[in-house]
C-alpha cells in the first residue's frame, strides 16, 4: 500500500463540519455542492460536482487507476432517473456519464479522448441497505469495466443529528484487474454533512478509505 494515495483523504477528513445532511448519492439538493474522494489499493479518484436541480449534477472527475496504470480526467454528469419513496424505505436509480481524456501511464503523454457510462441503484430503510453500480470505460487505448454491489445493516437506529453507523460488505468485479473479484468488509460513519468509509480487502491486503462532504 502506498501512503501518498491516502494523504488527500486524511487531509479532507480534518475539514470543518457544515450544518447540512450528506449521503453517498451522486445527486444533491438544488444548488448543493458535493466533494467525493475514493481510495483503495487499485485506484484513487476525486469528484466535485454541483446540483442545479434535485435530479441532476455536473462536475469534474479524476481517477488514477494504479492497478492498470492509467489516469482519466473529465466532466461527469449524473441523472436521477427514478426515485421510489415508500413509508419506510427509499430506492433510487441513476445514470452516470463522463467525457474527457486518459493517458496509459499517468504521466501526461499519449493522451487519448476517453469517457465512461454507468448505472447506479440503491435501496434502504433505517436498518437495511443495498446498492449496485456498473461502469464501462472507453479509454481510447483500451476498454475497461467494473461492477460492485453492497449490502449493509445499521447496528442501531440513531436520531436526527446523531452519529450514524453502517456495517457493510462490498463485492467488486473488475475483469482486467490482477484479482478480478474481491470482498471488502467496511464501516460507514455518517455525521452532519460528513460521510467516512473505512474497509479492508483481504484478497489484496489493501485499505479502502472513502470520504464525502456536501455543502
Amino acid at each position: 500500500m502506498k501512503p501518498h494515495r491516502y494523504a488527500g483523504c486524511a487531509l479532507a477528513i480534518g475539514l470543518a463540519l457544515a450544518p447540512l445532511n450528506a449521503d453517498a448519492r451522486p445527486v444533491s439538493y438544488p444548488s448543493g455542492w458535493t466533494v467525493m474522494q475514493m481510495n483503495n489499493g487499485d485506484m484513487s479518484s476525486a469528484h466535485i460536482h454541483y446540483s442545479p436541480t434535485f435530479t441532476d449534477s455536473i462536475g469534474l472527475y479524476s481517477e488514477r487507476n494504479w492497478g492498470e496504470d492509467w489516469h482519466f480526467t473529465g466532466v461527469q454528469y449524473n441523472r436521477l432517473v427514478k426515485r421510489w419513496n415508500k413509508p419506510n424505505s427509499q430506492a433510487n436509480l441513476y445514470l452516470k456519464a463522463a467525457v474527457g481524456q486518459a493517458d496509459p501511464f499517468g504521466d501526461g503523454a499519449d493522451v487519448e479522448a476517453a469517457g465512461f457510462v454507468g448505472i447506479g441503484a440503491d435501496w434502504e430503510t433505517r436498518r437495511w441497505f443495498a446498492s449496485y453500480e456498473g461502469r464501462a470505460y472507453d479509454l481510447g487505448f483500451d476498454q475497461d469495466a467494473r461492477q460492485s454491489a453492497r449490502i449493509g445493516v445499521a447496528p442501531y437506529i440513531g436520531d436526527y443529528g446523531d452519529l450514524h453507523t453502517w456495517l457493510m460488505l462490498q463485492v467488486e468485479n473488475q475483469p482486467e484487474a490482477e484479482t478480478p473479484t474481491t470482498l471488502t468488509p467496511l464501516v460507514r460513519f455518517f455525521y452532519d454533512v460528513q460521510l467516512l468509509e473505512i474497509g479492508y480487502t483481504p484478497e489484496t491486503e489493501e485499505l479502502m478509505l472513502n470520504w464525502i462532504v456536501r455543502f
